[in-house]
């Protein structure tokens, strides 16, 4: 069965930066199980992976803009410091959970933290890097009726939302 639209698509992958340092991989893990057209794993992987069969194996090289986008200094932004309250340490590195101005969750990175004042980064850690994926097709399935309508896989046990 070809990936398409509307596909339960299960991947072994590792991901490396330009200089071949791997980023991440589910080599020897549990391979990463996406709904492929649901926006589940980034814009040019997906386009890749289109039409492939199960132990095909694919090498692709994605752009920032099909990846996690380019990096935009705008999202770099300081902040007061009584606004982690809670957070006894803070250090820069720590991610945090945060809202955005249109209500949805986002990551912040904090980049350096000054007596009163902590500059904060709400680009992907992975922003305006090229992505070099290594990825082989373990399995392909019809998704069910309710995984096309959350727009996700369940699992065997299925999930929570």
């Amino acid at each position: 069965m070809s990936i398409a639209a509307g596909k339960v698509v299960s991947i072994e992958y590792t991901l490396t930066a330009d200089n071949g340092e791997v980023l991440d991989t589910s080599v020897g893990d549990t391979p990463l199980v996406y709904l492929h057209g649901a926006d589940n794993i980034v814009p040019g992987l997906e386009r890749a992976l289109a039409g492939k069969d199960t132990g095909d194996e694919v090498v692709v090289v994605v752009e920032p803009e099909d990846g996690y986008g380019e990096y935009l200094d705008e999202l770099v932004n300081t902040v007061d410091r009584d606004m982690f309250e809670g957070a006894d340490e803070l250090e820069a590195g720590m991610e945090f959970h945060a809202e955005s101005p249109d209500g949805e969750s986002q990551i912040v990175i904090v980049r350096r933290v000054d007596d009163d004042e902590v500059t904060i980064d709400a680009n992907h850690p992975l922003a305006g890097q090229r992505l070099h994926f290594t990825v082989k097709i373990v399995d392909v399935r019809h998704a069910s009726d309710e995984e096309l309508a959350h727009g996700h896989p369940h699992g065997p046990d299925d999930h929570e939302h």
